[in-house]
């Protein structure tokens, strides 16, 4: 016998979009109410509530922002996989070798990193350069994201198989590797490339902290999310958190269209900062 599941009604789904935009700057659509109930249902049956609306009231009282954290996680994390949308890294490595060859420290911030993937497609196109250039390239990477969840994953570096499809088979080889016994069909990326990835959680709607300047930033498949106001907003911050001459990439299905600002477009999904502009 199936049990009855609260409804989620138009007033408390408004009141979680309200909520939702207020503390993270992401806009939940009409029509999404299935999505957000689903998400959500696991969160009333583990408190033991009967309805959205007392839900609702528990993650507005700002005390208890613990639950206000796992219900921004379940409304906001989406899944990713390994070297998506590979032009931004062939466009990333040229940056790289530059930096090389004039002896320039190379710095990288996946400013919406989610569970890691794509810190990690970034950490080993850094990792292939620095092997098999001289001089080599010193290179550091750092990740962000809103939620502690998937900031835990990351930092564990072990993800379903499946996630790596896409990446190339000697990257697979050389920087992962395979579970065995009850770790089949999953990968561990290995040590040394882990210990190269910092992450730390950061809401990019707030006033940034004291992070970079980078040769790039990552910022891909999120401004979707936002209104076009917050997006201008997260754009300004993150592009001054760029070196002069430095890479903004966004997804390829993005654009900056009147929120670019000082940036200048260099290709799909790719923004200059100018050598001589002000952030």
């Amino acid at each position: 016998m199936l049990l009855d599941r609260p409804a989620l009604s138009a007033t408390t789904f408004d009141g979680i979009r309200r909520l939702l935009f207020e503390v993270s700057g992401i806009s939940i659509g009409p029509g999404k109410e299935a999505l957000v109930a689903g998400r959500l249902q696991r969160r009333l049956d583990a408190l033991g509530l009967s309805g959205f609306d007392e839900y609702l009231q528990k993650i507005r009282n700002r005390t208890q922002d613990d639950e206000l954290q796992i219900a921004i996680d379940l409304l906001t994390t989406n899944e990713t996989y390994f070297w998506r949308e590979p032009q931004h890294f062939d466009a990333l490595a040229v940056q790289a070798r530059a930096a090389a060859a004039g002896g320039r420290r190379f710095e990288v911030w996946s400013a919406a990193s989610s569970s890691g993937e794509e810190a990690y497609s970034i950490a080993m196109v850094l990792a292939e350069i620095a092997r098999t250039t001289r001089p080599t390239l010193v290179w550091s990477i750092f990740g962000s994201d809103i939620s502690q969840r998937v900031l835990e994953r990351a930092r564990r570096g072990h993800y379903p198989m499946e996630r790596a499809q896409r990446l190339p088979i000697d990257l697979l080889h050389r920087y992962c590797l395979r579970g065995q016994g009850d770790y089949a069909g999953t990968l561990l990326v290995e040590r040394a490339l882990r210990e190269r990835v910092s992450f730390e959680q950061i809401n990019l709607i707030e006033a940034l902290p004291a992070i970079g300047p980078f040769d790039a930033v990552f910022l891909r498949n999120v401004l979707i999310y936002f209104e076009t106001a917050t997006k201008a907003q997260v754009v300004r911050a993150v592009a001054a958190k760029l070196k002069p001459g430095g890479r903004l990439y966004v997804g390829l299905s993005e654009s900056l269209h009147q929120v670019a600002g000082p940036l200048v477009s260099r290709g799909p999904g790719i923004y200059a900062r100018p050598e001589d502009a002000s952030p």
